[in-house]
């Protein structure tokens, strides 16, 4: 947040202060590389530390099936599906 402060007061600088000379230039490059800088200082600032990967079928547990929601074992599955009707008619491009 720092840093996009120093870069606008950079670009606004860069426009304001004249005679235009060498010092131009460094308001510059500090409002171009500042956001550069920004983002490395930000990601090396985050935690480094490895942590172990856990299994999440040992973390869930499930309630006991109960006998009256299994299906039986002779009824076949059957999966239907219904499609809704258009509700705008297709466009007609040839004219």
């Amino acid at each position: 947040m720092v840093m996009m402060g120093i870069r606008i007061a950079c670009f606004i600088a860069m426009a304001v202060v004249t005679p235009y000379g060498w010092y131009t230039f460094v308001f510059a490059a500090g409002a171009i590389f500042l956001p550069y800088l920004a983002v490395i200082v930000a990601n090396v600032g985050q935690n480094a530390d490895v942590s172990a990967a856990v299994n999440p079928e040992r973390m869930i547990e499930s309630a006991p099936a109960s006998p009256a929601a299994a299906p039986a074992a002779d009824a076949p599955t059957v999966i239907r599906i219904v499609e809704t009707p258009r509700l705008e008619q297709p466009r007609d491009d040839r004219s």
